[in-house]
């Protein structure tokens, strides 16, 4: 890397750490906010919850290609404006139409920044560098929803409405401070992904270029599994089978969240180092099964009322397990994303990934919520560790379509570096 990419990385990865330590201020309290404090109802917290995704599910179809038109920088900008807009706009909503339009607007302005700040870190990163800069934007993004949930804790009052004008006066800062940020960002004149800067007519036809590459396909399928899988259940199907199931409390669901973020923030680099020169579908297989063993494990939490401490430990191992596996996936999804795309396609590629990611974490919650209104426990448990079973066989089966540079970077780029010195030698032999 330059001096120029190194400077300019800095800056991404400083602004998105902020953001993500601002979002953590509002994002545990976003449901009690509005169907307890504003006194809305869990009716309408639920709609503002669905407004998030479909907002995002809106803009992510068409938000690629504009990101391949004009550039990601002045994208990211525009997305962080409508985030600190929408943020404050539910700071001081009072009503359920002020509530949904500034959710709206939160929602569609961090749908536009997550796919500009990974187009971002692609051009500012090489295929070498570019596992490393996307487990560290993973690790600052945890560590700061983590912090700031935490300090959002010691600052919110149910009974005191202006306690949450104040966290989500914090969340609007810091997205500003992030869209300050990636403003004085330099970036590269001559990117090290060949003609990244395309003009309008070579981004065109993106959607039809992407659903034509295979490998691309199958890799958003293995997506939208991944995150069903997982990241869907969090919040319902997983967190209702702990305190119905497993008989857990509120309290101790806490704990288990906690676990999740400190195996993430502990394993991350340890992980990097692991996986950065192994082949990609492989980590990606292996992370399916690490998931298979942790639903068996939740499964198992809930055949032993009796044992109530060992239960509550099976589940919170579910939890652990699944940050263990996030960690292996932070330096290996995105990047894949990032090298499966021709250069004029960078934004289409990230900005399909995250529309996946969306579709997963709305239809994720559904399916959960519903068997966990239903009951249906036992179904619950099988068709995740199913999802898990299916992660790793998608992943074997996309590894016959990578290349060995995509496959491994790291390992195929040392191997170019050494071929011209192993014919040299051999040259000087023959001589």
């Amino acid at each position: 890397m330059t001096t120029a990419m190194g400077a300019a990385l800095r800056r991404i990865q400083l602004g998105n750490a902020l953001s993500a330590f601002g979002n953590g201020f509002t994002v545990p309290f976003l449901f009690v906010y509005v169907s307890q404090v504003r006194g809305l109802g869990a009716s309408t917290a639920g709609i503002v919850l669905a407004t998030f995704a479909m907002a995002a599910l809106l803009v992510l179809p068409f938000i690629g290609r504009v990101i391949d038109r004009r550039g990601p920088l002045p994208v990211a900008v525009a997305g962080t404006v409508s985030a600190a807009v929408g943020s404050m706009g539910l700071g001081l909503a009072d009503s359920q139409e002020l509530v949904v339009a500034a959710a709206a607007a939160l929602g569609a302005g961090i749908a536009v920044i997550q796919p500009s700040l990974a187009t971002m870190i692609v051009w500012c990163s090489t295929t070498a560098t570019r596992s490393r800069a996307f487990a560290m934007q993973f690790f600052l993004n945890n560590l700061g929803l983590g912090v700031g949930g935490l300090l959002g804790g010691q600052l919110v009052d149910t009974s005191n409405a202006g306690s949450f004008v104040r966290l989500f006066a914090i969340e609007a800062v810091m997205f500003l401070v992030l869209g300050a940020t990636v403003a004085t960002v330099r970036l590269p004149r001559v990117p090290k992904v060949e003609d990244a800067i395309p003009t309008d007519e070579s981004a065109k036809g993106g959607w039809r270029a992407l659903v034509a590459d295979r490998a691309m396909v199958q890799l958003l399928v293995l997506g939208f599994v991944m995150f069903f899988a997982c990241y869907g259940q969090f919040e319902s199907g997983l967190a209702a089978f702990a305190v119905e199931v497993t008989r857990i409390s509120p309290a101790t669901l806490g704990m288990a969240l906690a676990a999740n973020t400190a195996a993430i923030v502990l394993a991350q680099f340890l992980m990097l180092k692991l996986v950065e020169r192994r082949r990609r579908s492989r980590v990606i297989a292996v992370v399916g099964l690490i998931w298979t063993v942790a639903w068996l494990a939740a499964g198992v939490s809930g055949l032993i009322p009796g044992a109530h401490t060992l239960a509550t430990t099976l589940l919170i191992s579910t939890y652990a397990l699944f940050g263990l596996g996030e960690s292996m996936l932070s330096p290996t999804m995105a990047p894949l994303v990032a090298d499966l795309a021709p250069p004029r396609l960078v934004g289409q590629y990230n900005s399909a990934f995250a529309l996946v990611k969306q579709l997963a974490l709305a239809a994720g919650p559904a399916a959960g919520g519903m068997m966990a209104g239903a009951g249906m426990y036992t179904a619950y448990i099988v068709l995740l560790v199913v999802c898990s079973l299916g992660i790793t066989v998608l992943a074997l089966r996309l590894g016959r379509r990578l290349t060995p540079a995509q496959e491994n970077p790291l390992r195929h780029t040392v191997v170019q570096r050494r071929v011209p010195a192993d014919r040299d030698d051999r040259d000087l032999v023959a001589a």
